[in-house]
């Protein structure tokens, strides 16, 4: 699915049409990375071992940095394939600033 052209008058947001399956695989990503964090915070209220912590926060960071790959595969795939195919160079900006970001 491609990028709409609705666009929020509010917030001027472009915004990305998901179908009901991407949306549930992203929504469960999500929430075993919210269970993981929920469970350092468990961790650091009971006073667990520094590393054990740390070792945590490490699996939630990578799992984060997994959604990202995954999020930023399809959006390659659709949204900037399809805006270049309708020549629209712009995207092309937009993600190498979207790299420069994730890349931090």
């Amino acid at each position: 699915m491609g990028e709409t052209e609705h666009v929020c008058p509010a917030c001027q947001h472009r915004h990305k049409e998901r179908s009901e399956e991407e949306k549930r695989r992203m929504l469960n990503r999500l929430s075993r990375i919210e269970g993981q964090v929920r469970g350092i915070r468990r961790m650091v209220e009971e006073n667990a071992y520094c590393p054990d912590i740390l070792i945590q926060v490490s699996a939630v960071n990578a799992a984060l940095n997994s959604f990202n790959k995954v999020l930023l595969a399809e959006h390659i795939r659709s949204c900037v394939a399809e805006d270049i195919r309708e020549g629209n160079e712009e995207t092309i900006d937009e993600l190498v600033l979207v790299l420069q970001k994730l890349m931090k």
